[in-house]
């Protein structure tokens, strides 16, 4: 019964990724790959270089670059996400008239799909005519460049990326409180314990497990969210905002000439960041004696 599975993603999965390992040790680019040009048929000339095109990246001071800002990206946005998923969370975990609108309004952002959230505030952040600037103005504050300056270009995509991730996270998170027995509060309030005692000796605790996991999933996600940075500002302004997984599709299909051995080799590089990252995660939860 998992044989038509394991074939499904070999196909999806396996193939590509062993054809992107390939070609991130030749040097194809748009003028050696094999191509028609109408009638005729013009066949591969790229050839094996072995780890040139990885030595060549890893000396630049691009790679480097766009790892920093990821890095950065991809922390402020899981850590947000997780601070406003975890503080609503609790917040629904009470009794509160109306708890169910409020839950199916935050979970919104995530039913939607998100290049539509993308384009909702890419209008929003809009220079002359977006609801932001208009706001501001009309309260006497100049308007702000959102996506025309470096920094500020960098606040916009954070806060998008956290609006679409905190459903998920208050989703999660909401489960696991709910499976935090409430005898373990009583018990604490009838010794005398505060309401930060119980939150940081039974709530945390309580929430190790799934918080880990939730973290992890954030983290790969976030730090391969091509659609947030590419539909909003893509990449720029100039290069201020581009992540690694956009700088590598800029590579392969909007530069010319078009280097595919160039952006196999970011992917793979991606990969392994991203592998290094899991395993990271995995000897955290063994120490705390937890399995993965």
């Amino acid at each position: 019964m998992v044989a038509p599975v394991a074939v499904v993603l070999g196909v999806i999965i396996g193939f590509p990724l062993v054809r992107g390992v390939y070609l991130s040790l030749t040097d194809a680019d748009e003028a050696n790959v094999a191509r028609d040009i109408g009638m005729n048929h013009l066949p591969a000339t790229y050839h094996f270089t072995g780890l040139g095109t990885y030595r060549a990246i890893l000396t630049d001071s691009v790679f480097w670059g766009r790892l920093g800002w990821t890095v950065v990206w991809t922390v402020a946005c899981v850590g947000l996400t997780y601070l406003i998923g975890l503080g609503l969370a609790t917040l629904l975990n009470r009794p509160l008239r109306g708890r169910t609108a409020y839950r199916l309004a935050l979970i919104l952002p995530w039913a939607l799909p998100a290049f539509v959230s993308v384009f909702t505030w890419r209008m929003l952040f809009n220079d002359r005519n977006g609801l932001l600037n208009s706001v501001l103005t009309g309260g006497g504050i100049g308007a702000v460049p959102w996506l025309n300056d470096p920094t500020w270009a960098k606040l916009a995509v954070i806060a998008v990326n956290v609006w679409l991730g905190v459903p998920f996270m208050l989703v999660a998170l909401l489960g696991g409180l709910q499976s935090v027995p409430g005898e373990l509060y009583e018990a604490a309030e009838m010794d005398g314990a505060g309401p930060w005692q119980r939150f940081w000796n039974i709530t945390l605790p309580g929430l190790r497990t799934v918080s880990s996991t939730v973290i992890l999933l954030s983290t790969i996600w976030t730090f391969n969210m091509f659609p947030v940075i590419f539909l909003l500002t893509r990449g720029g302004p100039g290069d201020a905002t581009e992540i690694l997984v956009t700088y590598a599709y800029r590579l392969s299909f909007v530069d010319s000439p078009r280097d595919f051995s160039g952006s196999a080799a970011w992917g793979v590089l991606i990969l392994l960041i991203l592998c290094v990252a899991a395993v990271l995660h995995r000897r955290a939860l063994r120490k705390q004696g937890e399995t993965w």
